[in-house]
């Protein structure tokens, strides 16, 4: 189902940007980050640095909560990093908010992590029988501890020989005084893209950042590699070795911006090839298509196109209403819900309607939205996910729920049309989501559907899994807004 109207998971993954030789980089990574925004809602910040000083500021809650831009358009340095977070491993507190800023024996580091360490808690549990302190709940810190252990070589090296210890899946952004390194995971599990803005470099999530600056796509970051944004441009190597691509194909159905680009293709574009492919494969007979608000909009019409029914707006979303699985409480995001979308009576009563979504975690919103269109007069409501049965939980990066909440991990099709009170339910094939994606099968990470992990997940925790008592200082949620923030923390070279 579509998170930007419901809270019932997957939730999203965070977002990272980096940007090196622009005069405006505070700015550009404030812009960039609003781009990134579908990424993570709980909070958000941005280092800058220009040479001599390295600034930060974030704090819980949107990037407008949290960052103001004449504030940031003040702040000097011509290279900056920045992330906006969901929480996938840590609670949800200021002392958890990225990037992460450390003082090592190197100077000051900032790094900021999209996806999950499968290992991390091993590694923290040896870190602190060798005397490491940790400061925060979140496994991106083991990867700072162990480079810090690794700096003798100088920072490049540090994080290759720290990288090599960990597994999991990782789009990394790092910054010192006078350069931006990317480096994503062997695997290629979470996306990370290279652009070119003039004369500056820029690393993002999505290439939608890029669009959001007027900068220009150059290509993805290949799985493995490492980037480096200096003063003599950008150099790259193959920090890691790759043996296989795993790419996330969530990040096709639901994660990413429908005007981002993942490996050369249009997110939209996929999208709606996944909704033509749907009606081929399991039509209804029906009057109007209807989709999710927001995420399935584009599969929505590719199924109107294909079966020949009008594509009519059947959901109407109140956009001043917040992301309803931000909402700490499943009651609270049923409330959300309620107040997030509404049934167009004039379009629904009396028709059979195709409702398309990208997915069915819990089931709970699900048959929310088949009532809702029932009480708006709907004849028939007939159900149509534009992706195969989500039967397992998620490890890199993408927060879902236990096993046991997900209904397709112990009920059939016909078992989930029940609860959902659907007068019929059919899902995309693994089969047809590869073919229609057009990627190799073994290129992508499928785990979600199949149970097939390409990176080994014994090890991996829950979030909650991360808490062993308040942090100090930071026990309880943290609230949204300037008031949250860090207050403009200034590290000087040499301090």
């Amino acid at each position: 189902m579509s998170r930007a109207s419901r809270g019932e998971g997957p939730r999203d993954a965070c977002g990272v940007f980096g940007i090196y030789g622009h005069p405006e980089a505070a700015r550009l990574t404030y812009y960039g980050l609003f781009a990134l925004q579908h990424r993570g809602q709980e909070s958000a910040g941005l280092v800058v640095s220009d040479g001599c000083s390295v600034r930060v500021e974030k704090g819980m809650g949107l990037v407008s909560d949290v960052l103001e831009e004449g504030t940031v358009s003040r702040l000097p340095g011509h290279l900056a990093i920045g992330h906006v977070r969901y929480s996938t491993a840590g609670s949800s507190t200021l002392a958890n908010a990225q990037p992460l800023v450390v003082r090592y024996r190197k100077g000051v580091l900032a790094v900021a992590h999209n996806g999950n360490l499968t290992n991390a808690h091993r590694l923290r549990e040896r870190l602190e029988e060798a005397g490491s302190i940790f400061q925060t709940t979140v496994d991106t810190e083991v990867i700072a501890h162990l480079i810090a252990r690794h700096g003798k070589n100088g920072l490049e090296a540090a994080i290759v020989e720290a990288l090599r210890e960990v597994e999991g899946a990782y789009a990394l952004v790092f910054l010192d005084e006078d350069r931006v390194i990317g480096v994503r995971d062997p695997f290629g599990i979470r996306p990370l893209s290279l652009g070119r803005l003039g004369g500056a470099w820029v690393l993002a999530s999505e290439t939608c950042a890029f669009d959001a600056i007027g900068a220009e796509p150059v290509r993805d970051v290949e799985p493995g590699e490492m980037v480096v944004l200096d003063q003599a441009g950008v150099r790259t190597r193959q920090a890691l070795e790759s043996r296989r691509r795993a790419a996330c194909v969530f990040e096709y159905i639901y994660l990413a911006r429908p005007d981002s680009n993942l490996q050369g293709m249009n997110v939209h574009a996929v999208r709606k090839q996944l909704g033509r492919r749907l009606a081929r494969d399991h039509p209804a007979e029906a009057d109007i298509v209807i989709g999710v608000p927001d995420s399935s909009i584009s599969a929505a019409a590719g199924y109107a196109e294909e079966a020949g029914l009008p594509y009519e707006m059947g959901l109407v979303k109140n956009r001043y209403v917040g992301r309803t699985f931000i909402m700490p409480a499943q009651g609270q995001r049923a409330s959300g819900v309620r107040l997030k979308l509404n049934a167009l009576r004039k379009v629904i009563e009396g028709r059979r309607v195709v409702l398309v979504d990208d997915s069915i975690v819990r089931g709970t919103t699900a048959r929310y939205l088949v009532r809702l269109l029932r009480e708006a007069g709907a004849r028939q409501v007939h159900v149509r996910i534009a992706s195969p049965p989500y039967a397992n939980a998620c490890f890199y990066g993408v927060d879902t729920p236990d096993h046991k909440e997900l209904v397709a991990a112990s009920r059939s099709v016909e078992d989930i049309r029940r609860q959902i009170e659907a007068d019929s339910l059919a899902f995309l094939s693994v089969e047809a989501l590869v073919e229609t994606v057009g990627l190799p099968r073994g290129g992508l990470c499928l785990a979600c559907f199949t149970g097939e992990y390409p990176v080994a997940v014994q090890d991996a925790v829950g979030k909650d899994g991360w808490e062993r008592g308040p942090v100090p200082g930071t026990a309880g949620q943290v609230p949204a807004g300037r008031a949250a923030a860090a207050g403009g923390t200034v590290y000087r070279v040499g301090d």
